[in-house]
C-alpha cells in the first residue's frame, strides 16, 4: 500500500509518499516541486506512480503556497516569484540534508523534477548541487536571466506597476546569473535530463527550454542517452499524461 504523510521539516511542510512497507528503508529519493499558484497535493498522481516504482517521493510547499500562503492577490505574487524560486532551491537542500541523517536515501540516488515553476527550480537546483543525480524538467526554463527580462519586458508593455526601483531590478537580475544553468551548461556533468514542453506553452517559452536543450547535446555526445527533449506538438501549459509517464519512465530507468 502506499502512503501519504502530511509532515513539517525545519517548517517546510511536504507531503512524504512512499510504500508502506519501504517506509523506514533506504530508497531513491525524488523531489517533486509544484508551478506557481499551484500547490504540493497538486502532484500527486506524480507521486503516487513513481512510489508504485519503488521511490520515496517528497512534495515540498512552495513559499507563499498552500499551506504557506499569506492570501497575496496574483499581483501581489507575481512580483515574488523569482523570490520563490531560489527560496526552494535553498530549502531542497533542507529537506535532503534531513533525509539523508534519517539514513533514508539509498546510495545517494536523487532526483528532482516539476512542473513550471517547479521546473525551473530544478533546473537552478543543478547548478547548485551535485548530488541531484537526476532530473526533469516539465515545462521548466533553465535561462534564468533572459527570462526575468521577458517577464519585464511583459509587464512593462502591460504597464503593471513594478514594486522595484531601476536598481532593485538590475540586483535581481544579477542574482538570478549564479542560477541559469544556460550560463553555465558545464555544470551538468552529463546528469540524466529529461525535458518536456509543450510548442503552444504561452507561460513558459517552449523557445528557451528547446535552444538550451540543442546548445547542450554536444556535452552529452558519449552518451546521448542520458539527455531528451520531448515536444508536444498540440500542448499549451499543460503536462499531458505522456509527459507524466514518460517522466515515471525516466527515473525509472536512470534513478
Amino acid at each position: 500500500m502506499i502512503i501519504i504523510e502530511k509532515q513539517h521539516i525545519s517548517n517546510i511542510p511536504l507531503l512524504h509518499i512512499v510504500k508502506e512497507e519501504k517506509k523506514e528503508k533506504a530508497l531513491p529519493l525524488v523531489f517533486f516541486i509544484h508551478g506557481f499558484t499551484s500547490a504540493k497535493e497538486h502532484n500527486l498522481h506524480f507521486a503516487y506512480l513513481l512510489a508504485e516504482k519503488g521511490m520515496r517521493v517528497v512534495l515540498p510547499e512552495a513559499l507563499y503556497h498552500g499551506e504557506r500562503e499569506e492570501q497575496l492577490t496574483q499581483e501581489e505574487l507575481a512580483p515574488r516569484f523569482w523570490e520563490i524560486v531560489t527560496n526552494e532551491i535553498k530549502e531542497l537542500e533542507v529537506l535532503k540534508n534531513h533525509f539523508e541523517q534519517e539514513n533514508l536515501i539509498e546510495q545517494g540516488r536523487i532526483g528532482a523534477a516539476g512542473t513550471s515553476m517547479g521546473g525551473i527550480v530544478t533546473l537552478g537546483a543543478l547548478t547548485q548541487y551535485e548530488w541531484i543525480t537526476t532530473a526533469v524538467s516539465l515545462m521548466g526554463s533553465p535561462a534564468y536571466v533572459e527570462f526575468f527580462d521577458q517577464q519585464l519586458a511583459f509587464m512593462r508593455e502591460k504597464k503593471i506597476e513594478l514594486p522595484f526601483t531601476e536598481g532593485q531590478i538590475e540586483q535581481q537580475r544579477d542574482k538570478l546569473k549564479r542560477f541559469d544553468l544556460s550560463l553555465q551548461p558545464d555544470k551538468l556533468k552529463m546528469r540524466p535530463l529529461l525535458f518536456w514542453h509543450g510548442k503552444q506553452d504561452g507561460t513558459v517559452p517552449f523557445a528557451l527550454a528547446r535552444r538550451f536543450y540543442e546548445s547542450t547535446i554536444p556535452l552529452y555526445e558519449t552518451r546521448p542517452d542520458l539527455l531528451h527533449f520531448i515536444e508536444d506538438e498540440r500542448a499549451g501549459h499543460k503536462v499531458s499524461r505522456e509527459g507524466l509517464l514518460k517522466t515515471v519512465e525516466w527515473f525509472d530507468a536512470h534513478l
